[in-house]
């Protein structure tokens, strides 16, 4: 954390089914307004943390000029599943989720004036499930209105065709699925969540950025997001990690693999004008 920037502890920016929703920020000295980013940490929707999960993003956006919220979220274990089957259950908590980080997009635009910062120079960043989350509520944004742009880390962005690769599940157990009135419910559950089935041409610009051997959510789902961007008309690049797994944390010890961080800062710069280019 910079000297020169304002830090904000366990701000609540809403409460959902009895869960107070909280924030970290930082935000540069200054009057502003300054370009902002909110942060949506990952953890297969089950687990992660706000301050620890997507910490090696923190000093580089603070570096360039940048104010920064990075939010907690309703995990698939905040949803009470003794209603409906556990599967489901995870579904809507997805679903949820992603309610969750457009009323932090909302709070954010509302509170511009205080926190200093720009509300039409906003995006968002978002982290293996956290990207999945940030590119749906990007995609279909809330009543606050869209964002400026994505960068979107190892990002599930097809959720049938990662559930249909995944080597941890049978091919009979998929195959009993697709063949079940349950299973048609699941997979248009998980279409409807999946972020490629959803851009358009007027999507906001999208900076992807995956590790070539990832084997929790393969590279190649990068990939298709990007050309179903391109497909629509609209502006994605993607940004490999050569050989780099799945998470910021270990690119941290990784040969090479951070800089992407001055990849992202140049890129939000373009996108979201920033005063202080890196």
């Amino acid at each position: 954390m910079l000297a020169s920037a304002k830090s904000y502890d366990n701000v609540e920016y809403s409460r959902a089914a009895g869960n107070s929703l909280q924030f970290d920020a930082s935000v540069p000295d200054g009057p502003g307004p300054f370009p902002a980013v909110i942060i949506v940490h990952g953890g297969a929707w089950v687990t992660g943390d706000r301050k620890l999960s997507v910490e090696p993003l923190f000093e580089p956006l603070s570096q360039a000029g940048f104010a920064w919220f990075s939010i907690s979220y309703r995990l698939a274990k905040d949803i009470d599943p003794a209603s409906v089957p556990s599967s489901l259950a995870s579904l809507l908590a997805l679903g949820s989720a992603v309610d969750d980080v457009r009323n932090a997009i909302s709070f954010v635009k509302t509170h511009a004036s205080e926190y200093h910062i720009d509300p039409s120079r906003l995006a968002l960043i978002g982290e293996s499930a956290g990207a999945q989350l940030a590119s749906m509520a990007a995609l279909k944004p809330g009543t606050a209105g869209a964002v400026q742009a994505v960068v979107a880390f190892y990002s599930p962005s097809d959720l049938v065709k990662l559930l249909d690769a995944n080597p941890r599940i049978p091919a009979s157990i998929r195959q009993t699925l697709r063949e079940s009135a349950f299973g048609d419910l699941l997979f248009a559950g998980l279409r409807d969540l999946s972020p490629v089935a959803w851009v358009r041409k007027d999507s906001p610009p999208f900076l992807l950025v995956h590790g070539t051997r990832d084997m929790l959510v393969p590279f190649d789902q990068s990939e298709a997001m990007c050309d179903a961007v391109h497909t629509a008309g609209a502006s994605c690049e993607l940004y490999p990690v050569d050989g780099g797994g799945h998470g910021l944390l270990w690119w941290e010890s990784t040969p090479g693999a951070t800089a992407y961080k001055q990849v992202m800062i140049r890129w939000l710069n373009s996108k979201l004008r920033a005063s202080k280019p890196n």
